[in-house]
């Protein structure tokens, strides 16, 4: 079983729901990186999406665009990632892994040296954004080989067919993205989403993380009630671009531990 599977099921036995912060690795520095992966989880991350620096975030908004920026600006390459996940590793092997990022650095390394390297380092699943299903045979395979997960986006414009075609390709779980338009951009529909869950669930018989415009921890208590899990991005990007060196962890730990403790409650 993997880190993924795992995770999930000791939560539903818990009755609880998964907690998956998203932060860009590398962003503010390179030193940080690693040091941040471990606050999320001393606050109560059940999973981490680390973003991929790429220069043209097409999906994200402002506030990841600019954490992508910084974290290139310090030269955080792929190989840096894969580089913090195996520091990571070494003092954690239970927490999953999940990293989120753009074709073209998969590409630029190879699907296959991609793959292995990802396996080597304790990465647990991969979501490139653009690669949709139909489009990610040959990937899929190479992870699947590795026994790595494929984790897929959906939205609120997903057809049955699309939704189908994710059923049948993904591992892991799901990530519905609740908002049309970028992250960060406006507030979540929490009546849309509670709408659109049941639907998926006919397609995705995975656990469905939901994202997009979750800036506090009674919206992730609302969506906790109605999904798998709750995945925050750009409110803990803003948390990271906003504090003090010397107070960063700190600040994102007692936001992250905050959040997790209403989606308890």
């Amino acid at each position: 079983m993997s880190r993924i599977s795992a995770t999930f099921e000791r939560l539903r036995a818990s009755g609880r729901k998964a907690l998956i912060p998203f932060v860009t690795a590398g962003d503010p520095d390179k030193a940080s990186a690693v040091p941040i992966m471990h606050a999320l989880v001393d606050a109560g991350a059940d999973i981490i999406e680390l973003g991929v620096p790429f220069s043209d975030p097409m999906a994200d908004g402002p506030t990841i665009q600019r954490a992508s920026e910084r974290a290139l600006k310090v030269g955080t390459s792929l190989r840096d990632v894969l580089g913090f996940v195996s520091e990571f590793r070494t003092k954690n092997a239970t927490t999953p892994v999940v990293l989120m990022g753009y074709a073209n650095p998969v590409e630029a390394m190879g699907l296959e040296k991609f793959t292995a390297a990802a396996a080597d380092a304790g990465v647990d699943g991969v979501l490139v954004v653009d690669y949709p299903p139909e489009e990610s045979e040959a990937l899929t395979a190479q992870l699947r080989a590795r026994n790595l997960d494929s984790i897929f986006l959906l939205s609120p414009t997903t057809d049955e067919a699309r939704m189908e075609s994710v059923g049948r390709l993904a591992t892991g779980y799901v990530y519905y993205v609740s908002l049309k338009g970028v992250t960060g951009a406006a507030s979540i529909d929490l009546t849309e989403v509670a709408e659109k869950i049941p639907q998926i669930r006919k397609h995705v018989k995975l656990p469905i993380g939901v994202g997009f415009g979750i800036r506090d921890g009674e919206t992730a208590r609302a969506i906790a009630g109605i999904s798998d899990a709750v995945v925050i991005g750009s409110r803990l990007v803003q948390e990271i671009e906003s504090s003090p060196h010397d107070k960063l962890l700190a600040n994102l730990g007692s936001l992250v531990a905050g959040i997790r403790k209403t989606m308890d409650a």
